[in-house]
């Protein structure tokens, strides 16, 4: 399992293939988040944010069979188009795979500690938590 929050960009198929190595896995599901329209600062608390990803993911391992996993999500400044965040999550069976992988996805947007500041035309301003969002995490209660 690997988890890191970073400045750096990150390259998908190498992350894919550093969690597809073991002959028993039959499945990797992925999801890479891109910066849309405007520019962005991420903002978070290290050390506190990589304790509630650990414990996401520790949860999707709880419900599902992950062999593997892998959470990367940039802070900083952000352009249009920048890759954000991506997980990859490796099982035995696809079912697995795509369902851990959007569980970890739903909840690093309602669980995990970040904060975005979007530099619009008419200045900065902070993005309010969305009730999507919210609902999305709610169905996995």
């Amino acid at each position: 399992m690997r988890i890191s929050v970073q400045q750096e960009d990150f390259d998908l198929g190498a992350e894919v293939k550093a969690i597809s190595g073991n002959p028993k896995i039959g499945a990797v599901a992925s999801f890479v988040g891109l910066v849309r329209d405007v520019a962005m600062t991420l903002e978070h608390y290290p050390g506190m944010t990589e304790r509630a990803i650990t414990k996401i993911v520790d949860e999707a391992k709880s419900r599902w069979q992950v062999m593997d996993c892998t959470v990367i999500h940039r802070h900083g400044a952000l352009q249009p188009n920048d890759q954000i965040v991506l997980v990859a999550v490796a099982s035995g069976h696809r079912g697995d795979a795509f369902a851990a992988c959007e569980f970890i996805m739903d909840y690093l947007k309602t669980q995990a500690p970040f904060w975005k500041k979007e530099q619009t035309a008419e200045g900065a301003r902070w993005v309010e938590a969305k009730a999507a969002d919210d609902k999305a995490a709610e169905r996995w209660k």
